[in-house]
C-alpha cells in the first residue's frame, strides 16, 4: 500500500510550533544546554523555508514563553543573544522572500538592544505578504487572556463598550494575535503531550501533532509528514459527519 503524499491543495493556513527539546538534545552529546538552542536555531532556518516554500500563509513559533524567565540567568542571556542574532542574520532572506515578522508577547521584558532590532525589521517587513512569521517571545496564554480581559474592562469602564457587545469575536480581536486565522495544526517536539500555555483560546479547534523527535533533529521530512497527518483528519468543529458534508455541498 502506498503511503498518503501530500497535498498541496488541502494545506493549513496556519501552522504553529513548540519547539521542544533543545536542552535533552545538547545533554545527548555531553554539551550544555546552549549548545542545543544554537542547534535548534538552525531548525527555524529550516522550517521557515520549507513553509514558504510550500506556501503556509502563517507560521507561529513558540520562542520563549513567559515562564522562560525563570530559566538559570546565563541560558536566557543566550537564548536573548540567539534571537539577536536570528535577526540581523535572516533579515536579508526574510525579506527577499516576503516574510512579514510580527510578535506577540509580553516585549517590554526583552533587552533593549535585541527588542529594538525585532521592532526595527516588524517595520521592514510589514508591507511583505508572501508568509507571516509569529515570534511568541516573552509569550503566555494565560498572561494572553487575561491582558485580553483587562483590555475590555477598561473600554467597558470607559463607557467605551457594552457587556452585551462581548462575544467570542469581540474577545479575539483584544488578543495578541488580533486580524490572524487560528492555527489549525499545531506541532510540538521533543515527545511531551502538552500545549504549555501557548495560544490557549485560539487553539480551540487546532489539530494537535505530537512528535518525539527532539527540536534540532526536526527536519523538512518530519513537517511534511506532520502536514500529513493534519490531511488524513476529519475536522467538524462540533458537528456531526454528515452534517459537516451537507455545508460542505
Amino acid at each position: 500500500m502506498n503511503a498518503p503524499r501530500l497535498d498541496r491543495h488541502r494545506l493549513p493556513h496556519h501552522i504553529a510550533v513548540i519547539m521542544d527539546g533543545n536542552g535533552r538534545w545538547a545533554r545527548q552529546r555531553g554539551r550544555p544546554r546552549v549548545f542545543g538552542h544554537r542547534a535548534g536555531s538552525k531548525a527555524v532556518r529550516r522550517v521557515v523555508r520549507a513553509c514558504r516554500r510550500l506556501g503556509i500563509e502563517v507560521l507561529s513559533l513558540y520562542a520563549f514563553s513567559a515562564q522562560n524567565w525563570g530559566r538559570p540567568a546565563d541560558e536566557v542571556h543566550h537564548l536573548m543573544d540567539l534571537l539577536g542574532e536570528f535577526i540581523i542574520k535572516e533579515w536579508q532572506e526574510i525579506m527577499e522572500r516576503g516574510i512579514r515578522v510580527v510578535h506577540i508577547g509580553a516585549i517590554r521584558r526583552v533587552p533593549a538592544e535585541v527588542r529594538s532590532r525585532l521592532k526595527a525589521l516588524e517595520l521592514a517587513s510589514q508591507r511583505n505578504r508572501d508568509m507571516t512569521l509569529v515570534l511568541a517571545l516573552s509569550y503566555g496564554g494565560r498572561e494572553e487572556i487575561v491582558r485580553g480581559a483587562q483590555r475590555l474592562v477598561s473600554r467597558a469602564a470607559a463607557g467605551k463598550l457594552r457587556p452585551a457587545d462581548v462575544d467570542a469575536d469581540c474577545f479575539s480581536r483584544a488578543l495578541y494575535t488580533a486580524g490572524l486565522p487560528e492555527p489549525e495544526l499545531l506541532i510540538r517536539t521533543g515527545g511531551e503531550r502538552r500545549i504549555s500555555n501557548f495560544l490557549l483560546w485560539q487553539c480551540a479547534y487546532t489539530e494537535l501533532f505530537f512528535t518525539d523527535v527532539l527540536w534540532p533533529d526536526f527536519k523538512v521530512a518530519d513537517l511534511r509528514a506532520a502536514i500529513i497527518d493534519f490531511q488524513g483528519r476529519s475536522r467538524r468543529f462540533g458537528l456531526t459527519g454528515e452534517q459537516w458534508e451537507e455545508r460542505d455541498g
